[in-house]
């Protein structure tokens, strides 16, 4: 169950750090791009970091719902016995 958990993980982070890595890119090779207001006058760096902020909080709920294991005992079991 961990070897999965982690797996699980490492695939989420490879997702975050795509996401992240393009944003340090537009920054570094691109900041012309990011100077673009797209939505009322908030260039698209400010909306770009905020949707990391939310696809970080995002993967991290999948990965939350994902990794629940189903071993753990409940507690109508346990008062049953």
């Amino acid at each position: 169950m961990q070897a999965r958990n982690a797996r699980i993980g490492f695939m989420l982070f490879g997702v975050y750090l795509l996401l992240y890595g393009g944003f340090v890119l537009l920054n570094a090779f691109a900041p012309e791009t990011m100077e673009a207001t797209p939505i009322e006058g908030v260039n698209l760096a400010i909306i770009y970091g905020f949707g990391l902020i939310v696809a970080a909080l995002v993967l991290a709920l999948i990965y939350g719902f994902v990794c629940k294991t189903g071993d753990e005992p409940s507690d109508d079991k346990e008062a049953g016995q």
